[in-house]
């Protein structure tokens, strides 16, 4: 059985909850200073500020809009990279691909906002696992615990103008919690926690928010006036902390399961939020959060409706969409996403696209979002990436095309309306090394009037692939033969370059040895375990496969793994590479990583891998 590494273990939806109507009616309260300013009409940007760079600064809120801090309107348009809230600690991915790359694809793609997860446990010194610093990737975050990645990813989307709304998606990495708390969690150290982060990046307008905790559920209940499970009641506790360490910061509350006796998905419900608004002492600062998926996650009654897609705008009014309807507040869809394989889901995503309000149409003035996810490895929805951690799943990001803002108040084209301008030719194009079936290119960057976004690598006349960097390599080429390469750059706008000098590469003749080892790397917490396990090839011909064997004893079991296809049977561990990562060059290495739970106190996970290749 391949073990893949899931978001979570499963979503659930509550079809019954009890009633708190009676409560409701006792607690009803005005709403206060948060609806008092939702009833001021939207705003329109000065025209003083029109001519600043949209997004700028921190941002506040105008009755349904978020404005930036020169009071332009502005979009979040945005994708969620999680894996700081899992075993691994950090963001998932950086074992295949160099962080800046990624950020920069995200760019390229018109996301200009990253929601990135987190759990409670990264405030305790984690130390990050499966980051691949091999040739140079990722080189500036060796030695860094989680917060310290944390803090690059983050000032490298300031630095390229995007973005990030950081999530207390759970307490610990085990799993998402139902309410704020856990007995392991206290609240008040979530609320410290919450203080803490804010804190860190105080004075750093990147970091627009905090969304307080990930998908509240039963027993969270909205307006009933229990201390101990009325979400909206502690989400002012959570943004009253946030504020009190930068008072410039948005907060983002997520919705409940039930509201009333009427349930929808975990995070989602929104209902009570008119009744019952969240109120800070800084005004302008709410933003509300629903969460909304497909049948890929789970089959919900209005899917199977004669009347659907139709009934869904409806649906969405009821739980969320009225916020936003009424001018009462900006509603942000923090997560929605699918793996768009069903007919059903297709249809969904397509009329929430459409209910989102296209930015071509509406500009800023629309509901914010950011898809679930980035990442390849959500076992509910898949990502915008496919499995090889670098090519795009062109089919659901056309889905989003209309809804995009790279510019956060801009059209879906991106860049500046009216670039005609392409950018300068790459030079220095270099062939940087060979195997028997690959050859591998390098080039200094183009520069552009507003942004280069990527680069077409051909191969003679043909397109061979794409990259965001300035680094490519061709693979499943034939032995002993030589190749011409020239590179082309391109804008956000779609102007190219012309085409570089072209080099030649002749791949190396076959025949060599094969071989390959393994080590391991433990990352141990007691109850569990991470294991890294990098491969090397040490043979002087290019592997095209590699399996790698160990054995752990009884009290050791795996629960996930990434970058490989693992097996267990009985104490025996079993991991051949995948599609993308099986070919390395002579000398080359790459990574995959294994998570598993300790059932007996004491079991031994040291281990001595061996490891086989094929050529």
């Amino acid at each position: 059985m391949r073990l893949q590494l899931c978001r979570r273990l499963t979503r659930r939806f509550g079809r019954s909850a009890a009633a708190f109507t009676a409560a409701a009616a006792i607690l009803s309260a005005p709403l206060g200073v948060q609806s008092a300013q939702a009833a001021a009409p939207v705003a329109a940007p000065a025209a003083a500020a029109a001519a600043a760079s949209a997004g700028a600064g921190y941002w506040h809120t105008s009755g349904r809009q978020i404005l930036d801090e020169a009071g332009q309107p502005v979009r979040i348009a945005g994708i969620n990279w999680f894996g700081f809230e899992t075993g691994n600690y950090v963001a998932h991915g950086l074992w295949s691909r160099d962080y800046k790359s990624m950020i920069d694809q995200m760019k390229s793609l018109g996301y200009n906002t990253i929601r990135l997860p987190y759990s409670d446990d990264i405030f305790k010194g984690t130390a990050p696992a499966s980051i691949n610093t091999s040739g140079g990737m990722n080189a500036d975050l060796v030695g860094l615990d989680s917060l310290g990645v944390m803090d690059k990813i983050v000032n490298y989307a300031g630095t390229i103008g995007m973005k990030v709304i950081l999530d207390r998606h759970r307490p610990d990495s085990g799993g998402q919690s139902a309410l704020w708390y856990t007995s392991a969690v206290p609240e008040s150290t979530w609320l410290a926690n919450l203080k803490a982060i804010a804190t860190r990046y105080a004075g750093n307008s990147a970091v627009v928010g905090i969304d307080l905790h990930n998908e509240p559920h039963d027993p969270a209940c909205w307006g009933c006036g229990d201390a101990a499970t009325d979400w909206r009641l502690a989400a002012q506790r959570g943004g009253e902390a946030v504020l009190s360490a930068n008072s410039k910061l948005l907060i983002f509350v997520e919705g409940v399961q039930t509201f009333n006796g009427s349930s929808y998905w975990w995070g989602g419900n929104l209902q009570g939020a008119g009744q019952y608004p969240v109120q800070l002492s800084v005004p302008n600062r709410v933003v509300y959060s629903a969460h909304d998926y497909a049948t890929s996650v789970a089959q919900q009654t209005w899917f199977s409706d004669p009347s659907f897609p139709a009934n869904m705008p409806g649906i969405w009014d009821k739980n969320w969409g009225y916020l936003f309807n009424q001018n009462i507040a900006p509603v942000w869809v923090g997560e929605f996403g699918t793996t768009l394989q069903s007919t059903v889901d297709q249809k969904w995503l397509k009329a929430l696209v459409q209910y989102l309000r296209p930015t071509a149409t509406y500009g800023a003035d629309s509901f914010q979002w950011t898809f679930w996810s980035w990442n390849p490895n959500s076992g509910d929805t898949g990502g915008i990436l496919n499995d090889d951690w670098t090519t795009v799943n062109t089919t659901k990001d056309a889905y989003l095309a209309d809804i995009k803002a790279p510019g956060f108040a801009g059209s879906t084209g991106g860049g500046s309306g009216g670039d005609t301008q392409a950018p300068t030719v790459p030079a220095g194009l270099a062939v940087t090394g060979t195997t028997s079936t690959s050859a591998t290119l390098s080039w200094t960057a183009s520069t552009d009037n507003v942004g280069v976004t990527g680069y077409d690598v051909y191969r003679g006349t043909t397109k061979v692939g794409t990259a965001t960097g300035t680094t490519y390599t061709d693979s499943g080429l034939t032995a002993a033969t030589a190749y011409s390469y020239t590179v082309r750059a391109r804008d956000a706008a779609g102007n190219v370059s012309t085409a570089s000098a072209a080099v030649t590469a002749t791949t190396a003749s076959a025949g060599g040895s094969s071989g390959c080892s393994a080590t391991v790397a433990l990352n141990d917490w007691g109850s569990g375990l991470t294991a890294t396990v990098t491969v090397t090839n040490t043979g002087t011909r290019p592997t095209t496969g590699w399996q790698v064997a160990w054995t752990w004893p009884s009290g050791l079991t795996v629960t996930s793994s990434w970058s490989a296809n693992v097996t267990q049977t009985g104490q025996s561990i079993t991991a051949g590479n995948m599609s993308y990562n099986g070919a390395l060059a002579p000398a080359a290495s790459t990574t995959f990583g294994v998570q598993a739970t300790r059932t007996v106190a004491g079991a031994s996970a040291a281990a001595t891998p061996s490891c086989t290749a094929t050529s």
